[in-house]
């Protein structure tokens, strides 16, 4: 995954800003060996409700992405198996489809790769081993028939399609025609006067540097190619200290390159009233003090009360149509499965 230098992010941006407002696309891409079906969905989605895929029998992916409201679990950081607090905020799991890498730190390429971290992750879900973890699949003789409608008869309960089926469920979860969405398609009703000054200034003070595309995450980029910028730029004032913004490493934690020291994938804007708190640490609860913290760690900007009301009333017009999602039936658990 190639770190691209911030420097040339901002030239980027400063001739191009002004082209870079995008809808949302209302289906996500998939990769060429991994077409999503609708019996890979409802496979998917089986494996991301079932918790039994935990060390514990307790954390599923559900555990930390509510796909019932925001995809995340609005702690500061999530909680794993044992009652073991992680070290960051779960990233929310909604139009993740569309991001170029994955994790706060993208350190997995694609969606099918993220699946199998959190399983073995000793204070995630803790499993010993991926072979346990699929000990455990295969020893719920219900699944068989799920993996045969989706891959085909045969031998096909494994690690690579149990990950595969959870993305394709993944793939499914976008949020489009927001009110920005239906503004930049024509409709210039949609936005309130607020939100249009919002967007203006979201523009304006330079927060399109990196929260651009149809995501705010950044430009469209091959999977796995990752959008990075370093984080805080601005080492300096009282959020340094008060939201402890240096702390975590970031991206030199998996690549253990220097230059990636305190740097991170952008994350998406869209849908931020349902994902409170936030930043990578969970450490600011309110919007509008996560436009003030981000105007001035990045951008080294002051906004005045207006401004950041602004930007707030565009930010919330991100906020797009949520598809219904509903509880799946699980196969039956063997008596001897947790043992």
């Amino acid at each position: 995954m190639k770190f691209i230098p911030l420097v040339v992010i901002l030239s980027l941006f400063a001739t191009h800003a002004s082209a870079t407002w995008e809808a949302l696309p209302e289906t996500a891409p998939f990769p060429a060996d991994n077409p999503t079906t609708a019996e890979k969905v409802e496979l998917g989605k089986m494996l991301f409700f079932d918790p039994r895929f935990s060390a514990t029998g307790t954390v599923s992916c559900f555990t930390c992405h509510n796909v019932m409201e925001g995809g995340d679990d609005h702690r500061s950081v999530s909680i794993g198996v044992h009652g073991v607090a992680g070290g960051r905020n779960a990233p929310t799991v909604w139009n993740a489809a569309f991001l170029s890498s994955q994790f706060w730190d993208g350190r997995a390429a694609t969606l099918e790769e993220q699946a199998v971290g959190p399983v073995t992750n000793p204070i995630e879900m803790g499993m010993k081993s991926l072979d346990h973890a699929l000990g455990r699949i295969q020893g719920i003789p219900g699944y068989k028939q799920y993996f045969d409608g989706a891959f085909g008869a045969g031998d096909n309960v494994t690690m690579e399609n149990a990950a595969k089926a959870i993305a394709a469920y993944e793939r499914t979860l976008i949020t489009p025609n927001s009110p920005y969405d239906q503004y930049v398609n024509g409709d210039k009703s949609a936005l309130s006067a607020e939100a249009i000054s919002g967007m203006e200034t979201f523009e304006a003070v330079g927060c399109m540097s990196c929260h651009s595309g149809a995501t705010f995450s950044g430009p469209a980029m091959p999977a796995g190619a990752g959008f990075f910028v370093k984080f805080p730029m601005f080492v300096g004032g009282e959020d340094l200290e008060k939201f402890d913004l240096l702390a975590d490493v970031g991206r030199f934690e998996s690549t253990g390159n220097e230059a990636d020291t305190n740097v991170w994938r952008v994350p998406t804007l869209r849908n931020l009233k349902f994902t409170a708190p936030y930043l990578h640490n969970g450490a600011v609860k309110s919007l509008d003090d996560a436009v003030t913290v981000m105007a001035k760690a990045q951008l080294n900007r002051d906004l005045d009360a207006e401004q950041v009301a602004d930007i707030v009333a565009f930010l919330d017009s991100l906020t797009g149509e949520f598809p219904t999602q509903t509880m799946p039936r699980l196969p039956a658990t063997p008596g001897d499965l947790l043992d």
